[in-house]
């Protein structure tokens, strides 16, 4: 009989995250580190994964200790790793970060000569278990480089923009040469997708538009069925063409900021396949968000339902 398909399967982004135990001080001063699973599709699948939901990542480590560490803890958190493989002769990458509560946290990319991630190919795919998916995920810098750019396309045709096909605008300034260029082949992927999600500097390099409602539309011009546009602090709006919600955050001690993009992505993930109303869906988005930011980890974070139905009551009850 074959598998069933995966409720969640992402494409891309994998490496090592090494994140200080200390806070408020500069890496300079920095003693002691923990070593954590990141990458932002991966730590997608993970949090779908924390929702109960069958989740896979495609991607590519380097074949080294930290690549085989990488597919333990994809293991460990419950995601498949059929799909995921060592390219020789490129390290896996280490990210470091930074802690500034509550708002700044400089991250330090370690993927040189070229991170194995940007070497999937598109006569590699599986494309089968790709159409097979309730939600495909993949993200901006996947198109940033070829032969991850002509694989992540490829992905999307082979979707036929079937079920639930979502583009997080992903956009980081040191993989691409510049802005416009950003822009081209988010441009040619935003057609192919059903949703789009980004923050306003991404819907900024994705559109040209940076206000929400702008940025929803324009995103919305491109084909895309729901917009969703992260505001940080001023929390999050979606526009589906029949409405537009806005949510605001909930008040926690942030910890680290850098992986609450993530625990978004899965609950939206998890969200849509169990067909929620736009408004309960923002929320509980914000809400997984929220305890993330107010932990150290991003992947080891990440909440399940209950934890972020509790977060919610008590915000209703406060």
């Amino acid at each position: 009989m074959a598998a069933a398909p995966f409720d969640v399967l992402t494409m891309g982004r994998i490496g090592v995250d090494v994140y200080p135990l200390q806070s408020g001080v500069s890496l300079r001063e920095v003693e002691t580190f923990g070593k954590y699973l990141g990458g932002s599709p991966t730590n997608v699948a993970v949090a779908a994964a924390r929702h109960g939901r069958r989740s896979a990542v495609i991607t590519r480590t380097g074949d080294d200790p930290f690549g085989a560490f990488l597919r333990d803890e994809l293991r460990a958190f419950g995601v498949d790793d059929r799909y995921v493989a060592a390219v020789s002769g490129l390290p896996t990458p280490v990210t470091f970060c930074e802690l500034f509560p509550p708002d700044r946290f400089p991250l330090y990319f370690y993927r040189f000569p070229k991170a194995p991630d940007l070497e999937i190919r598109a006569d590699e795919l599986d494309l089968d278990a790709i159409r097979a998916a309730r939600v495909l995920w993949v993200t901006g810098t996947g198109l940033s480089q070829e032969p991850s750019r002509s694989a992540t396309l490829a992905a999307l045709r082979a979707r036929g923009k079937a079920a639930i096909t979502i583009l997080d605008l992903d956009y980081r300034p040191m993989f691409w040469s510049s802005r416009e260029q950003a822009r081209a082949w988010v441009q040619q992927a935003l057609p192919l997708v059903t949703v789009a999600v980004g923050n306003q500097d991404e819907c900024e390099t994705a559109v040209g538009a940076s206000e929400p409602r702008a940025a929803a539309r324009a995103l919305r011009g491109h084909g895309v069925r729901l917009a969703i546009v992260k505001q940080g602090p001023r929390g999050v709006l979606a526009d589906d063409g029949a409405q537009v919600v806005e949510e605001a955050p909930f008040p926690v001690d942030v910890v680290n900021g850098l992986g609450a993009g993530d625990a978004f992505g899965g609950a939206l993930c998890h969200g849509l396949l169990a067909g929620w109303d736009l408004r309960r869906l923002m929320r509980f988005c914000n809400g997984a968000g929220a305890l993330v930011a107010s932990r150290l980890a991003c992947a080891a974070a990440m909440p399940d339902e209950h934890e972020v139905v509790s977060l919610i009551e008590e915000a209703i009850h406060a």
